[in-house]
């Protein structure tokens, strides 16, 4: 069965930097985008990054550009979310995402919290 899990989060001040991970299983991982989503207390989760199958193309929100990277290593099945620069509203918890066949799959997602 399809497994998403997410790693790294934690509480980090402003201006800081945190690297998350998201291990996949159960599915060919190398054919598929995948995603990075956030949500903060008493909003909607948001899309915040994503990257193609092969990894040649991105997109981020606006709110992160220039600050986050997507990436991914298909040898290791894991896809990557470097994020710099982080500020008090990045605070929320973070999934990773994988559409297939039309269904959406999601990870139990990891709290980072920006914070002094």
């Amino acid at each position: 069965q399809v497994q998403l899990v997410e790693s790294g989060g934690g509480l980090v001040q402003p201006g800081g930097s945190l690297r998350l991970s998201c291990a996949a299983s159960g599915f060919t991982f190398r054919r598929y985008a995948m995603s990075w989503y956030r949500q903060a207390p008493g909003k909607e989760r948001e899309l915040v990054a994503a990257i193609t199958s092969g990894g040649g193309s991105t997109n981020y929100a606006d709110s992160v550009k220039g600050r986050f990277t997507i990436s991914r290593d298909n040898a290791k099945n894991t896809v990557y979310l470097q994020m710099n620069s982080l500020k008090p509203e990045d605070t929320a918890v973070y999934y990773c995402n994988a559409l297939l066949h039309r269904s959406d799959y999601w990870g139990q997602g990891t709290q980072v919290t920006v914070s002094s």
